[in-house]
């Protein structure tokens, strides 16, 4: 069997030197439209393992899980570990295991509400933070 996901992302936060992302993702909920825009940016420990690779599970494991009741095991902490992601190809993991599926696979509307932009994109001010939208 292979070893807990916990485990492997405990060793991986050890050995491996943090790395910050040059991405940043802006997304908006489809379901809360009067909600100003989130920012998800990637945790340096998650990102020094996925480029490390042989640390994190297949997302369709994540995706399957999704299903499975609370209290209910679930697949992906004991899946094999994949090979080494590029940069991009871990901001696109982590979209999908982080964000609602509603944002990233099932909204049909016109309006953009899912941008990966480079971190220098992102006011440093933010003093006017609760009013951010996405620019259509």
């Amino acid at each position: 069997m292979t070893e807990h996901l916990y485990k492997r992302l405990m060793h991986a936060k050890k050995v491996l030197k943090p790395i910050q992302s040059k991405y940043r993702v802006i997304y908006e909920h489809p379901d809360k439209p009067e909600e100003t825009a989130y920012i998800l940016i990637p945790d340096p420990n998650f990102m020094a393992a996925a480029l490390a690779g042989w640390v994190l599970p297949p997302i369709d494991t994540y995706q399957r899980d999704r299903l499975v009741p609370d209290g209910e095991p679930k697949e992906h902490p004991y899946a094999d570990p994949i090979p080494p992601m590029t940069e991009e190809e871990t901001i696109e993991y982590l979209i999908m295991k982080d964000l609602d599926p509603s944002i990233w696979r099932d909204y049909k509307g016109n309006r953009v509400i899912m941008k990966i932009v480079p971190k220098e994109k992102i006011p440093l001010d933010r003093s006017l933070r609760n009013s951010w939208r996405i620019a259509q």
